[in-house]
């Protein structure tokens, strides 16, 4: 059974720092990734990972936010630099098990049916 668990969310103020965790069950997965939503707003892709390692990014978090795995844990990881206010959302662990055409796609479809997701870890900064 697929399961995640996500730590690591909390308040800071913009240009501070904070490192998301997720906790993944022992699945391979082709992509894992981290989304995000605010109020009002549509899920949008923050950054992915695929089995191999290679990261793909946002445009908005791109040079701030590092996405990483530790496979031998099986935890992934999102380490966000300077922060800024509209950063705040909440924070969402997914993953899938069905290859996208790309990672970029993935990251710009947060609908696609394969997705698997965590409970979510709320992100505040504060200017």
């Amino acid at each position: 059974q697929v399961h995640f668990v996500e730590s690591g969310g909390g308040s800071v103020q913009a240009g501070g720092s904070l490192r998301l965790s997720c906790a993944a069950s022992g699945y391979t997965y082709y992509y894992m990734g981290w989304f995000r939503q605010a109020p009002g707003k549509e899920r949008e892709g923050v950054a992915a990972i695929d089995s191999d390692g290679t990261t793909t990014y946002a445009d908005s978090v791109k040079g701030r936010f590092t996405i990483s795995k530790d496979n031998a844990k099986n935890t992934l990881y999102l380490q966000m630099n300077s922060l800024k206010p509209e950063d705040g959302a909440m924070y969402y662990c997914a993953a899938t098990r069905v290859r996208p055409p790309s990672p970029e796609w993935w990251l710009l479809n947060s609908m696609w049916g394969y997705n698997y997701w965590g409970q979510g870890t709320q992100v505040t900064v504060s200017s």
